[in-house]
């Protein structure tokens, strides 16, 4: 599998758990329970948001649009994992590789974006309330929503297209479950520069802005909440950030964990790209589900 020669690499080959699979049935059956969960938790509030008029507001619209992102994310990647333990070919054509790469960085990117906008969905509630229904109108709503995957898309076919300007002549070898860009850059043989910055700027507008944008939100919103008077004011205020707050904590800790880990650690990289692709994408929709009322009763 190891090539020098630029020119012949037409295929990658995917390794998904570094060190082999002792039980590949038995692995197999944990992500596809995985998939069906997500898959069902994450329908069944994007139905329930459709169908159910009390919840055509804003904070939903958006509650929506992250289950989009994670149906899509885990369709992108399990569905292939599942293919390759059963069948045993670990095979994926250049095309497949990038094609799920693009659409891997595409949610990436809006779900980046999402958390922000739910963050400042918060911060007009909590902290300009009179002036919610005119900010975040039902027009501005659409224009945002249009606007998020607009710029997930662009951005992503940008990345792409930098990304496959690079000669893969080191190994066409992949530790991982799905082509990511950290695992595609290891087996580049020529200069890497243009993607490095392109990667560079990706983590400042998708992931660094959008944290400092919700930190600031939050930042005003408990100043806000603390000021309260009234205790049950305090608890309501409190109750309606939650949900947000837990997703944030998991969503940008497990993207740190895997940013700071060594880039020799196959193995936790391994893990890492297994909580933010399939686990994060199914516990998102259970944690809205649990914490919101009023998505319990729509449900």
């Amino acid at each position: 599998m190891f090539m020098k020669n630029e020119t012949s690499i037409k295929y990658f080959y995917l390794l998904p758990f570094y060190g082999g699979i002792q039980n590949k049935s038995f692995i197999a059956t944990f992500f596809f329970l995985i998939y069906l969960i997500g898959v069902f938790v994450n329908s069944s509030i994007i139905t329930a948001i459709c169908l159910e008029v009390q919840l055509h507001k804003p904070m939903y619209l958006f509650i929506c649009n992250l289950s989009i992102v994670d149906l899509i994310c885990t369709s992108v990647t399990v569905p292939k994992l599942l293919y390759m333990l059963l069948s045993g070919d670990h095979i994926v054509s250049l095309s497949q590789c990038y094609t799920q790469l693009y659409f891997f960085v595409s949610v990436g990117s809006a779900e980046g974006i999402l958390l922000f906008i739910m963050a400042y969905d918060r911060y007009v509630a909590i902290c300009i309330p009179l002036h919610y229904h005119i900010i975040l109108s039902q027009r501005n709503c659409t224009l945002i929503t249009f606007g998020i995957w607009a710029a997930a898309f662009l951005n992503s076919l940008l990345y792409t297209t930098t990304a496959l300007y690079k000669s893969s002549c080191h190994s066409n070898i992949i530790h991982q479950f799905f082509c990511d860009a950290k695992s595609l850059t290891k087996t580049t043989c020529t200069s890497t520069n243009i993607f490095f910055i392109v990667t560079g700027l990706e983590i400042l507008l998708f992931a660094v802005f959008p944290l400092l944008c919700i930190l600031i939100s939050y930042v005003n919103i408990f100043s806000v909440i603390f000021n309260m008077k009234s205790k049950e004011s305090r608890r309501k205020a409190f109750s309606t950030c939650s949900s947000h707050v837990t997703v944030i904590s998991i969503y940008y800790g497990t993207a740190l964990v895997g940013y700071l880990i060594p880039s020799n650690s196959e193995v936790q990289e391994s893990v890492v790209n297994i909580v933010y692709a399939s686990i994060i994408p199914m516990i998102n929709p259970i944690i809205y589900g649990l914490q919101n009322s009023k998505v319990q009763s729509a449900l």
